[in-house]
């Protein structure tokens, strides 16, 4: 990664809240039925910040980043 002469890197503003970036973690997942959702036997619904999304749940807690919560696709709930 490039870095600035001064070394700093650049900041976003977006404070993560969750424990790590791009990983999903258990603590993340909520009650998918009060949005009246259909999920797969293996999916979850995780919230990351003020975004919902699906990932299964070999994602959770494995330490590896989950493309399905950086990838930026989120779903759209009413609640």
């Amino acid at each position: 990664m490039a870095r600035s002469r001064s070394g700093k890197r650049h900041d976003t503003g977006r404070t993560i809240t969750t424990k790590s970036v791009f990983g999903s973690h258990e603590d993340m997942v909520v009650d998918h039925t009060s949005f009246d959702l259909t999920l797969k036997e293996n999916e979850v619904l995780c919230q990351d910040g003020d975004r919902y999304y699906v990932t299964t749940r070999d994602r959770l807690d494995n330490g590896m980043a989950d493309s399905r919560r950086y990838s930026g696709k989120g779903v759209e709930v009413d609640g």
